[in-house]
């Protein structure tokens, strides 16, 4: 999804087309959250539903000229959910922030369809320019919690961001980012599961730094081991010819 394509969707009906994300964006947290017991209960209940209902809304206004109302209805939502989502952002369907706290979504991102963010992320700029200065995060992206994306870069589809990653350069798609700065670990070729449904088990994500400190342990353990053999041998050697030299 690209700035051109959220543009092109701006133009659809209205109405309808508020309606029908806000509902997406209810049906998705049911399909992704399985502490969601009800449709009442994720409507009522779920900041995270709340920030985007109130996003959509501002987003309108925003669209439509009206950048003061918009503002404030952000600033608003900012207010009750903890979660501050600017109006100018383009977000696709199925948006689904769990818990929220502490989510920043700026001005120019842009987000696709499906995509997961967890408390505490950060889409944020990297340039006093007016123009594009923000993160796009393809369709089906997991985007871990604490986790800052940086600047105008793409994280491409179905990729994954680990927790409180910061990430700077363009992700592929289907790649597994970590750390500070993010690197890749891993490649992603299944983002769903065995019924379809969208995988959010991103707790098990590689660590390249524990991985790397095993390796040098086990390197560090060989050459004691080595070194050790060695001055045996050589005690060895030094007590056969203290041997000889004492022989009458």
């Amino acid at each position: 999804m690209t700035l051109a394509d959220a543009a092109a969707m701006a133009h659809a009906p209205a109405r309808w087309t508020l309606f029908s994300r806000v509902r997406g964006d209810v049906v998705c947290v049911l399909q992704r959250d399985p502490a969601a017991r009800n449709a009442l209960e994720v409507a009522l209940l779920y900041p995270g539903v709340h920030a985007l209902v109130i996003y959509r809304l501002a987003n309108c206004l925003w669209r439509r000229g009206f950048k003061f109302p918009a503002r404030f209805l952000s600033w608003f939502g900012r207010l009750v959910t903890n979660i501050d989502i600017h109006p100018g952002a383009a977000i696709g369907e199925r948006l689904f922030i769990d818990h929220g706290a502490g989510v920043v979504i700026g001005e120019t991102a842009v987000i696709g369809n499906d995509v997961t963010l967890y408390h505490g992320v950060t889409l944020g700029g990297t340039s006093w320019s007016s123009g594009k200065r923000h993160p796009t995060i393809d369709n089906g992206v997991l985007v871990g919690a604490g986790a800052k994306i940086l600047g105008p870069i793409t994280v491409g589809a179905r990729a994954r961001v680990g927790a409180n990653s910061v990430v700077i350069e363009d992700v592929a798609p289907e790649m597994t980012v970590v750390g500070i700065p993010a690197r890749i670990v891993k490649i992603e070729r299944r983002r769903t599961g065995p019924d379809g449904r969208i995988d959010l088990e991103h707790h098990l994500i590689p660590d390249p730094v524990g991985d790397a400190i095993s390796v040098l342990i086990d390197r560090i353990d060989f050459l004691e081991a080595r070194l050790a053999h060695l001055q045996g041998r050589r005690l060895d050697a030094s007590s056969r010819n203290n041997g000889k030299e004492h022989r009458p």
